[in-house]
């Protein structure tokens, strides 16, 4: 139940479906003073959330921020790869389709061929709420293989839906023979305030590589500044999906 409320939750907090509905119920309501206002505020809304400086200063803020390869002080037994970066039920099904996230997994590569970390754990299994033909784990680990990765030097957990639930069955899995220490655990910078948090409250506080970073450099430019795009929009779903998940994940005790 809880799963399938936050998915939905997640669909209602999305700037562009509040702003949609203002206009709706403006367009259908009677008053015409409640119209002009729904309107307005549909439209304020639609500047506000489409604001490239703004949201890029926002995102700034929120997510942790790189570590240079030189400056990662030693090595680690396991990078522990989050997943939620592949498109599921493609077809044709021979190849694997990857989405915005991708990082997760080229850094992950990296971290590997640099000799940072001496295997990959990919965690997740699918977050989807219809069925996935594949689950992603076992996908990337097919991607893994193709760029090289041994078969030995993969692990997979391919049954936890969320965070909360990667971050058990990391756990399960590898407290026997590793340290929280002897981990890296490999996400967005965006998610990882909420990854890093999951994974402290079962008792696997492990040290942080953030990857695949929303924002971009400081702009001062007439685009930046007053031209509404896209990919604002975009950045505002993401973190207001992912603060909505933060209190979901506080109120079930999960963080």
């Amino acid at each position: 139940m809880f799963f399938f409320l936050s998915k939905t939750l997640n669909y209602l907090t999305m700037p562009l479906v509040i702003i949609c509905l203002l206009m709706l119920v403006g367009l259908f309501i009677k008053s015409a003073t409640w119209k002009k206002r729904l309107y307005k505020t549909g439209l304020a809304l639609l500047l506000l959330f489409s604001n490239d400086f703004l949201s890029n200063e926002v995102v700034r803020i929120w997510e942790l921020p790189a570590t240079p390869y030189a400056d990662i002080p030693r090595t680690y037994e396991v990078g522990i790869l989050l997943t939620g970066v592949t498109k599921g039920n493609m077809t044709p099904d021979d190849r694997i389709y990857f989405q915005r996230g991708a990082d997760r997994v080229t850094h992950s590569l990296q971290l590997y061929k640099l000799g940072i970390i001496k295997k990959i754990l990919i965690s997740g299994g699918s977050g989807m709420l219809t069925e996935r033909t594949r689950q992603e784990a076992d996908e990337i680990s097919d991607v893994l293989l193709l760029m090289g990765v041994p078969a030995q030097d993969i692990l997979i957990e391919n049954q936890s839906r969320n965070t909360h639930e990667s971050a058990k069955a990391v756990r399960h899995l590898l407290q026997e023979s590793y340290t929280p220490d002897d981990c890296l655990l490999i996400t967005s910078a965006f998610h990882m305030r909420r990854s890093r948090a999951c994974f402290k409250k079962v008792g696997w506080p492990t040290p942080t590589f953030s990857v695949d970073f929303l924002h971009h450099e400081r702009k001062f430019t007439p685009d930046v500044l007053f031209i509404p795009k896209i990919e604002a929009l975009h950045i505002w779903s993401t973190l207001i999906r992912e603060w909505v998940g933060m209190i979901a994940y506080k109120v079930s005790g999960y963080i």
